[in-house]
């Protein structure tokens, strides 16, 4: 008999992100273990498949922890392009608090338009910030969360 597939695992980018209590809440229905990692304590509900990570206040400390473990059979949750980058070259499925996948081919433009709009910003250009999050940025997280765990349970049969 063949060896199970390693389970399905959601990483949380947590200091900012908008959407945990709705992962927490497809984690559960589908069974997956989901890490939920700040550079501080944040509360996370008491549940065995719930687990906080808090990882040194240094620059990238976050990302790197993530990066170091997403990969196949991960779900990475996070606003930040560069480490949304790092999570596709491992070919972790990504999703933006939004909902908004992040792909091969997406993933390139989005550090782009993040750079210029970075440089913009250094020079003194006033670029606003982003729109505000809504209930529909939210509904369309948990339905892109639900098709990223659909696509990798299919994939491995599970």
């Amino acid at each position: 008999m063949p060896d199970a597939a390693p389970p399905i695992t959601i990483f949380i980018d947590a200091d900012a992100c908008p959407v945990k209590d709705e992962t927490y809440r497809v984690a559960g229905r589908y069974g997956l273990h989901v890490f939920v990692v700040a550079n501080s304590l944040l509360n996370v509900p008491r549940e065995p498949w719930i687990e906080r990570v808090v990882v040194p206040d240094s620059f990238d400390a976050a990302d790197d922890w993530i990066a170091e473990r997403a990969g196949p059979r991960s779900i990475v949750v996070t606003a930040d392009v560069p480490l949304a980058s790092r999570c596709v070259k491992a070919g972790a499925s990504v999703l933006s608090p939004a909902g908004k996948p992040f792909t091969d081919s997406s993933v390139g433009m989005a550090l782009a338009t993040r750079n210029l709009m970075q440089e913009l910003r250094e020079a003194g250009a006033i670029t606003g910030g982003p729109r505000p999050f809504s209930a529909k940025d939210r509904s369309a997280f948990l339905g892109a969360l639900d098709r990223a765990v659909m696509r990798l349970k299919r994939a491995t049969g599970a």
